[in-house]
């Protein structure tokens, strides 16, 4: 078991070394955009109940969203076309569950005691 965990180890490495990515900083802003994102969608709802502009907080909560890959576009050298078709994929997959998630968040606080149907 501990060959196999170091061979995956290797190879998964070597990936970064072939395509010019450091696995270990992609995953640093992968799980580091994480508290930022969850706060700019914390603030996007914050600032639509409150009837103020949600254009930063969304341009925030985007921009952390996709930082990691962000990271992978530019860094990368030589990456194979299906990963960007995978990262498009995960993209718009995440997006569109963002967006689901954040309609609920505000379709939740929006409703008074008088909008409940008893």
């Amino acid at each position: 078991m501990a060959e196999f965990i170091e061979l995956s180890k290797d190879w998964f490495l070597g990936l970064g070394e072939q395509y010019g990515v450091n696995p270990i900083i992609f995953g640093s802003i992968y799980v580091g955009a994480i508290p930022f994102f969850t706060l700019s969608i914390g603030w996007l709802v914050k600032n639509y109940r409150a009837e103020k502009s949600i254009v930063l907080p969304t341009i925030l909560a985007t921009f952390f969203f996709i930082s990691a890959y962000l990271y992978l576009i530019i860094a990368g050298k030589n990456v194979p076309f299906w990963v960007y078709g995978i990262v498009i994929l995960m993209v718009i997959y995440g997006a569109y569950s963002t967006i689901k998630n954040v309609r609920k968040k505000i379709h939740d606080g929006v409703n008074t005691p008088d909008d409940k149907e008893e």
